[in-house]
């Protein structure tokens, strides 16, 4: 296994706190040019393989003013957006987040992830006003127009891999590459443990009734704003019945039935089905 427990997967804290700091906003300048993280869709844009350093480049046009988030090998790190069509001067290259490195992924993935919420909170969900404070020192806004404090949100999930007898639990979405199947997931609804929410999303999805739910770990998805919670759970009951709304196919497997695509090996959802399906790295 790559990664000995959860804690160490890709867009955990854990994998950056050697290396980044992170600075919540306290209406206090943080002198110094720094790093740039430049986002351009799902492309981080490099200065050869590391983050651009120094003055964001005159020939790029960005979306929004900088904003710093923390520091990177103790300097100040700022986010850009990028618009997706900019032509990119010579010696920066964009690289899709699928070929970062972990710890770049990580800062990649907190980089966005404010940004989501900086967007998502532009305007009161309560009164539609467009008057946001900020909750100093905090990401936190409040409205100017009817006081409501808004703080980011982040989405529990649960993910889950069935296990009966040698056999486990895989699913397909139809949007998904051809032949990838992954593990049952969901989120949480209105007055669920999430254990619940595991039974009531295997039911759902596939007709199966399940129990002995044990939690595994859990991993930050900033796409746009998950915590994915897993799970390992024992069949209990039922035939495979598909919901045909969200699931397209699902099945048992074993260590000698695979489908031809598992998840990416930096999920969670894989970490999974290696060390508890696979009993790879246990």
């Amino acid at each position: 296994m790559s990664y000995p427990d959860t804690v160490n997967l890709p867009f955990n804290a854990e994998i950056i706190k050697s290396r980044f700091t992170q600075i919540k906003p306290n209406g206090d300048a943080y002198a110094g040019p720094g790093h740039l993280v430049l986002l351009q869709g799902e492309n981080l844009v490099l200065d050869g393989e590391a983050l651009y350093r120094g003055e964001l480049p005159a020939e790029l046009a960005a979306d929004g003013a900088p904003l710093l988030f923390g520091t990177w090998d103790g300097e100040p790190v700022r986010v850009y957006t990028l618009p997706k069509s900019q032509a990119l001067p010579e010696g920066l290259n964009a690289a899709h987040w699928t070929a970062l490195p972990d710890d770049l992924a990580t800062l990649y993935g907190l980089a966005r992830q404010i940004l989501y919420w900086e967007k998502l909170s532009r305007h009161c969900s309560r009164c539609g006003s467009g008057e946001m404070e900020r909750i100093l020192p905090t990401w936190g806004k409040r409205c100017a127009g009817c006081g409501h404090e808004h703080y980011p949100h982040i989405h529990p999930c649960v993910i889950v891999l069935v296990q009966r007898g040698d056999e486990f639990l895989l699913v397909r979405k139809p949007e998904w590459a051809a032949g990838r199947f992954s593990l049952v997931a969901g989120f949480v609804d209105f007055g669920e443990s999430l254990e619940e929410c595991v039974v009531r999303e295997v039911k759902e999805e596939t007709g199966l009734t399940v129990g002995d739910i044990r939690y595994i770990g859990s991993q930050n998805w900033p796409f746009p704003s998950q915590l994915m919670a897993g799970f390992v759970a024992s069949y209990r009951s039922g035939e495979i019945d598909v919901d045909g709304d969200e699931l397209e196919d699902a099945g048992w497997f074993s260590r000698e039935r695979m489908p031809d695509s598992l998840p990416a090996p930096r999920s969670i959802a894989r970490f999974i089905i290696d060390r508890f399906a696979l009993g790879e790295g246990a």
